[in-house]
């Protein structure tokens, strides 16, 4: 018997075929642009990891919120920086986050919403093509991250040739 490393960092349902969770996933699929459920699974997986440290920090500051912010506060640093959660937000708004909040925050969405692409699939294509760029570096990575602060310098690469508003891909998207 071998002893790896998991490569595995999302938790499928324990329920694969229910109709009503099955419509919800394929909705969000959908709405995301997102490639499977695999995805998705991700996310869902991220934000249980987010309210299971909300809920440790809690615990540990026995339901005190301000001093579970101070126990976590390179935590809530981190999703105010991602934009998770908003600076007025305390650590018990985490417990009320949704999966939404965590896929919009991916590169593929943060894109979509700056309009570079006209459906969150094309954004896809576009950011896995290499012609859009976060902070002027170009990112192929569409489930990324982006922070607040770099959300303004989403755009296209200047060498690539989507950069002209007169590319046909994009006069759709003005019009």
């Amino acid at each position: 018997m071998t002893t790896g490393n998991n490569t595995k960092f999302y938790e499928t349902p324990n329920h694969p075929f229910q109709g009503e969770r099955i419509a919800q996933e394929s909705d969000l699929l959908s709405r995301y642009g997102l490639k499977n459920k695999e995805e998705l699974w991700r996310a869902q997986s991220e934000l249980r990891n987010i309210r299971r440290e909300a809920r440790s920090l809690l615990g540990e500051a026995q339901g005190d919120v301000e001093e579970a912010e101070a126990l976590g506060a390179e935590f809530m640093a981190r999703l105010r920086r991602y934009g998770i959660l908003s600076a007025e937000d305390d650590i018990s708004q985490t417990l009320r986050l949704d999966v939404t909040d965590i896929l919009e925050r991916r590169f593929q969405t943060v894109a979509y919403r700056k309009g570079l692409g006209q459906t969150p699939q094309q954004a896809r294509q576009f950011i896995v093509h290499g012609h859009v760029t976060v902070g002027g570096a170009r990112t192929t990575v569409p489930s990324r991250k982006v922070e607040v602060d770099e959300e303004n310098t989403v755009a296209f690469d200047e060498t690539s040739k989507l950069s002209d508003e007169l590319h046909p891909e994009r006069a759709e998207a003005q019009e």
